[in-house]
This record gives C-alpha cells, structure tokens and sequence, in this order.
C-alpha cells in the first residue's frame, strides 16, 4: 500500500466548529496524525448545538455537523484551565510538527499556549492560527460567525434583489475560504521547514481569505470608480441568465447565455418559437431591455421539460446549464458517486455515517476515510498511555484531578 502524502506528520488541534477543524480533517484525509484536544466541559459548538442530530437526538456524539469536519481524527479531553493541564497539552505540542487554533485572537496565549511559549518546547514548530480578522488590529478581538464574514466582506451586498434587503448567505461561508487558505498556508510552512529546518507562525484572517473572492468587484471599483449592486439572479453581460422552473415540484436548472451565437442555439432548441424570432432579442443588449419579458416566454418552456432534461439538452448545443441539486441529490450523485466522494464508515453512536473526502485527488495517494469522527474523549487512554508513553498511574492521577476530563 502506498505511503499517504502526510503520513508521519502529526498535528495538536485546539480548534472548534469549521475552519479550524476542516483544515485539520484535510491533513487527516491524507495521512496525518491529528489529536484534537477538546473539553467536556465547554465542548465544540458543533456536537452541542448545531443539527442535524441522529434521529433528531441532541447528544456530544450525535452531531453530523461534527463529523463532517473531524473525521480520521483522534480526541482527548484536557480542561486547560486546571493547574497541570496547560504543561500536558505541551507534551502533546513536543512532538507535533503543525498546531492549529482558531480561538478569538489572544485566547490561546493567555491559556499558555501562545507560539513564543510552544516554541519552547518545539523550536521548529509550524503553528496556524486562524480567526475571524486577524491577530492584529483595531478589529482583532472582535469575535463572529460566519456569516458576519460574509458581510464584512461584502457578500451579502450582492445576495438579493435590487433595491431589497441584502441576503445572508447559507452557512459559515467564509470559513470553507479559509480552509482552503489555511491549507495552503500549512503545506507551504512544511515546504519551508523541510528546506531551512526553521518552523513558523502563520496569520490567517478569514476577513481577508473572503475578500479575495471579490476581486472583479473591486476591480470594477477601482477602475470604473462603481460599485456593483444587488442583481438577483441576474448577470450584467449575459441573458438569459436564472434559476428556471422545470417539470416537478420545486425543481430548477440554472442556465447562462452570453453570445448572440448561443441565443440562437437556445431559440433552435426551443422548436423556434415565434416570440423568440422577435428581432428585439437578437442581441444582448435586446435581451438585456427585455429580461422581465425573456424570462418569463423562457419558464413557460422549460416548465415542460424536467431539469435533467433542460440541463442535457441545453449543454449538448453548448450553453452553460447546471440542474439546481438538492443536499439528497448530492448523495445520489453520479459524478461524486463515481470519484467516490461520499466515503461511508460505522461510528460507535450513529452507525453507518458518510463522510465527505477531499476535494482535490493525489493519484498515487488520494485522501482516504479511514476512521469516523471521535466520540469526545475517546482516545484518551491510547494518546496518554501509549503515544506520550504515560505510565497508568499518571494517567489516572491527571483524571482524578480533572485535567484529562
């Protein structure tokens, strides 16, 4: 069997809900050791309070929100704030190569486990530190969720209709931006130690990781001095452009047409219709006066067709056209089906569970789904006992202090 790509690299987790934790679950996905340290008694937001459950039973093990982001790793629990625990967490620390926090800038320090004090004991330590904005500045210690990010970024500006209310995009989106950032980030800090044997610190602010997907918009900004506006569905070169209705109950497929060329293409397809003749839809800008009309004579056509059809038809003659997937589409996927994305794997609380793999491939060594998301502390007598080579007694002396909890 090959050597997976991080296999030998071992990783120290102090991180909770999604970017910290995902950007753990990719070195995990290809070969790393990650041992996230946890606590009973503030655990992860994810395993408490953030559903789906299993069978819509809140439980610490029950979460699959969780475990979407903390398979093949391993979890202890340490309460850092019981006298000895900050010095076990460093034993963990020794022999780690990367620590990834993603506390509200400071936390970590004032716990004792700031990287001047990890250093210490790892001179070559790479650690990432990832949070909202940074660990600098007037705004740093201003903690949030994702979809604050998104709008401090200036997402949300752009969600909705115009003239209406901003819309807040699904979920923490700016942290899976900076997931990948924080990857990125890792991999190169390892590059650089293996040429310098110099570890190092990263600053990861996912404030910024957001803004880089704006660019077109700053862009438009800076050199046409306008700021992009709210547009719905809507593209500024390009009509049709939408979410159209399809046969079925809430069923949708998005397409785009740019070039005059793949109007006609569209109008071909459509049988020809009279209305689509109309000269006043022979260009773009046409098509742009008369978008509410457009949209409308198109709906009514592809109401009569499913959108696995439409999407078929539509790209056959070379126009962008993708069905709106549903989250029960994803899992029945034939495309993820066949790059094997969706990994299934029997955790010890919820039983048979998939997990999501990662979103590039290594060829030689792909990302693999070796073991379920942890049951909160469940390692903890394999990580003390046999991988810090703690003696019994030790270990049950630090359990009935409450420092492994």
């Amino acid at each position: 069997m090959a050597k997976r790509a991080l296999e030998g690299i071992k990783v120290v987790e102090f991180a909770a809900f999604a970017a910290g934790p995902g950007i753990g679950k990719h070195l995990a996905d290809h070969g790393a050791q990650v041992i996230r340290v946890e606590s009973r008694s503030r655990p992860d937001g994810f395993r408490t309070h953030y559903p789906p459950f299993k069978d819509n039973k809140p439980g610490l093990n029950r979460s699959g929100c969780f475990s979407f982001f903390n398979n093949n790793k391993y979890s202890v629990t340490i309460n850092l704030k019981v006298p000895g625990a900050v010095e076990l967490a460093k034993r963990l620390v020794a022999r780690a190569d990367i620590v990834i926090e993603n506390m509200t800038p400071g936390t970590i320090g004032r716990l004792g486990l700031g990287y001047q004090e990890l250093i210490k004991v790892k001179p070559d330590l790479i650690m990432l530190s990832t949070c909202n904005q940074g660990q600098t500045g007037p705004h740093a210690s201003h903690p949030g969720f994702g979809s604050h990010l998104s709008s401090l970024s200036g997402f949300s500006h752009f969600t909705g209709y115009p003239g209406k209310t901003p819309l807040l995009l699904y979920g923490p989106y700016i942290d899976f931006i900076g997931e990948g950032y924080g990857l990125i980030c890792i991999l190169a800090a390892l590059d650089y130690r293996r040429r310098t044997g110099k570890g190092t610190f990263i600053d990861c602010a996912q404030y910024e990781n957001g803004v880089q997907f704006l660019i077109p918009a700053m862009l438009h900004f800076t050199v046409n001095g306008k700021i992009m506006e709210r547009m719905g569905n809507r593209h500024p070169a390009a009509a049709p452009c939408g979410a159209f209705p399809c046969q079925g109950d809430d069923q949708w497929c998005a397409l785009s047409v740019f070039a005059d060329g793949e109007w006609q293409a569209l109008r071909k397809v459509m049988g020809n219709p009279s209305w689509a003749l109309d000269p006043k839809f022979d260009t773009v800008l046409g098509r742009k006066k008369h978008e509410d009309e457009l949209e409308e004579k198109i709906a009514g056509w592809t109401r009569l067709l499913t959108r696995e059809e439409l999407m078929e038809k539509l790209q056959n003659v070379g126009i962008r056209a993708g069905i709106v997937n549903t989250m029960g589409g994803l899992f029945s996927d034939l495309q993820l089906d066949h790059r094997k994305f969706w990994r299934g794997i029997n955790h010890a609380e919820m039983g048979w569970h998939h997990y999501k793999t990662g979103s590039f491939f290594l060829t030689k060594t792909p990302p693999e789904v070796t073991m379920p998301a942890p049951c909160l502390g469940e390692h903890n007598r394999y990580v003390f006992l046999e991988v810090l080579g703690m003696a019994e007694t030790e270990f049950e002396e630090l359990v009935s202090r409450g420092v492994v909890e």
